[in-house]
Formats: C-alpha cells, sequence, structure tokens
C-alpha cells in the first residue's frame, strides 16, 4: 500500500498528543479522588464507577480519528484491471511433426487443449485471434470477442491446415502482427496493447528469418512469448519408417529474448496448462494504483457510529 498525500500522516501525530493528554487528564483526576479523606464516607455518596467502560468510547474514538487520518493521506493498493483493446494472437505450429506422441494425445492435441484453457483465462472483452502455421502461416481466426469462433478454429488445427512443408516461424510472427492491425478501425493508426503467444516443437526451416520479424514485433511494442512442447525423443512414422522429431526450441527463445517475451519448454500436456496459465496471468490484467481511501473512511465511521452508540448506552450522552 501507498499514499498519494504522504505528508498528510503527520496529522497521526495529533492524535497520538489527544491520547497523552487524555492519560494525563486520567492521571490527575485520580489524584484529586484522593484528597477527599473520609473514604467511608465517599463510597457512599459517590455513585458506582463504570470502571473500564468509560475508556471505550474515548479508545473508539481515537481509533476513529486514526482511521480518518489515514484515509486523509489517500492510501492506494495495486490491483489488475483488464487491459483495453487488449489483444492476443495465438500462433500454433501445426506442421506433421506436431503429430509426434511423445506429449499426449499427441503436441497438437495438447495444444488445443491448452490453447482452449488459455482463452478461458482472458477476460471476456479481450481480443483473441488465431495463427496455423507450418512452411507458411495464415490467420486462422480473425482477433474479436467472440470465443465460439475462437474455440471451432482450435478444435480444426490439424496437419491439413497448412499443406505447405516446413516450420515458418518468421511468418506466423508476421501475420500476427498483421492481425492485430485489423482489431478496428483505429488500429493502423493506433495499434492496440497487443501479445503473440508462439507454439511449436522445432526450428525456423523456411519463410522469413524469425529474428527479423521479432525486431519487427519489438519495434511495435507487441512481447512474443514463445512455447516449446515436446521432447528430445519425440517421433512421427514417416514412409512406414520413425523419424526423430526432437524438440528445439534455441530459435523460440531467441525470439522472446529480443522482444521481451517469455520463453518456456512443455513436454507434457500438464506443463503445457501452467505454461499458458502463466501467460494468461501476464497478458490479461495490467497492475495499477487505485485509491482505496474510502476504505478506511468507511470503517472510520464505523468507529464513530460504536463511539456514540457506547456512549449513549453507558453514560446516556453523546462523547
Amino acid at each position: 500500500m501507498t499514499f498519494q498525500a504522504e505528508g498528510r500522516l503527520w496529522l497521526l501525530a495529533a492524535v497520538l498528543a489527544l491520547v497523552a493528554v487524555y492519560l494525563v487528564a486520567q492521571r490527575r483526576r485520580s489524584r484529586y479522588a484522593v484528597r477527599f479523606t473520609n473514604l467511608p464516607l465517599l463510597e457512599k455518596v459517590a455513585p458506582t464507577r463504570p470502571g473500564w467502560r468509560r475508556h471505550l468510547p474515548a479508545g473508539l474514538f481515537v481509533v476513529m480519528l486514526a482511521l480518518l487520518v489515514v484515509g486523509f493521506a489517500q492510501p492506494a493498493s495495486a490491483v489488475q484491471v483488464p487491459r483495453e483493446r487488449a489483444t492476443v494472437i495465438i500462433a500454433v505450429d501445426v506442421s506433421p511433426s506436431m503429430e509426434a506422441d511423445d506429449v499426449p494425445p499427441d503436441r497438437l492435441g495438447a495444444a488445443r487443449a491448452a490453447a482452449h484453457d488459455f482463452a478461458d483465462l482472458l477476460p471476456a472483452e479481450f481480443n483473441v485471434g488465431l495463427v496455423a502455421f507450418a512452411g507458411t502461416a495464415q490467420v486462422v481466426v480473425a482477433p474479436s470477442t467472440d470465443r465460439v469462433a475462437l474455440r471451432v478454429g482450435i478444435d480444426e488445427l490439424d496437419p491439413s491446415t497448412i499443406t505447405i512443408a516446413g516450420t515458418a516461424i518468421g511468418e506466423a510472427i508476421d501475420a500476427s502482427l498483421q492481425a492485430v492491425r485489423t482489431v478496428d478501425p483505429l488500429a493502423g493508426e493506433d495499434p492496440p496493447p497487443a501479445r503473440v503467444v508462439v507454439l511449436s516443437d522445432g526450428a525456423n526451416t523456411t519463410g522469413r528469418a524469425p529474428e527479423a520479424m521479432a525486431e519487427q514485433a519489438a519495434a511495435r511494442g507487441v512481447p512474443v512469448d514463445t512455447i516449446s512442447v515436446g521432447t528430445p525423443e519425440g517421433s512421427i512414422e514417416q514412409g512406414g519408417r520413425d523419424q526423430a522429431v526432437p524438440v528445439d526450441g534455441a530459435t523460440l527463445r531467441a525470439v522472446a529474448e529480443l522482444t521481451g517475451g517469455s520463453y518456456h519448454e512443455a513436454a507434457s500436456a500438464d506443463e503445457l496448462r501452467e505454461v499458458y496459465a502463466d501467460i494468461g496471468g501476464s497478458v490479461g490484467y495490467r497492475t495499477e494504483q487505485r485509491d482505496i481511501s474510502h476504505r478506511f473512511v468507511g470503517v472510520g465511521l464505523l468507529f464513530g457510529l460504536a463511539t456514540a452508540g457506547t456512549s449513549l448506552l453507558w453514560f446516556s450522552r453523546l462523547p
């Protein structure tokens, strides 16, 4: 918690001064009472003292003043709020190597399931788009708030989506950046806050250099988070024989570093879901300082009512 008017907290010194004055006054009152030497007679004529109850309204009053002073200093707390016009593009590798079953049911199947979970993490007002890539890249679902279209697009991802062989990570980044510029009529001149999430299992084999496209993304202020899915033991059946397709995340790591994004490795479906959850927490919200003085003022007023109530109940007067 921070204070927007921290200097006003010095008023707490005045509250402490009131406490000191109250204690001194109580001490003087007890000394004056002892001067009455006929103590048996004093007990008969003096009313029964309320003991601790006579101090409670004063204590509640002091707490009320302290709370109001803290509220007057305008305390603020960090809260997470959804980003306005925020856009997230999910780019998924659909090349044949994604059919390797080292991540059950296979790499692409795990990616589809995790992409659904990821979409659920994002606020409903977010624009989310889907890009599929192999030897080239294409926008499968234009960025929008339509989650039904997104889910259908995710479910339809398979190696037949892109028939050109290869892994074109650079093209995937370029297609994602172009998709961001179509979000609304203002996106061309005033691009929305955006983030790209690229999921693949291998190094770039065709198309424009991923590093060059990553530099373009960085220039536009678009972080690219990358996820390397698979294990070194991955393989697919091709031509009646098993062909090794070990995961290679070096290119994906470089892209993330160039754009200020994050790089993750996922060797299982559970790990992939956890990665998406981590990314979703960072892209879905921004941290903002919000004034919370009303909380202290509200509680302070409750203490004020408690002060008045106890004083009326026990002493038939307001403090």
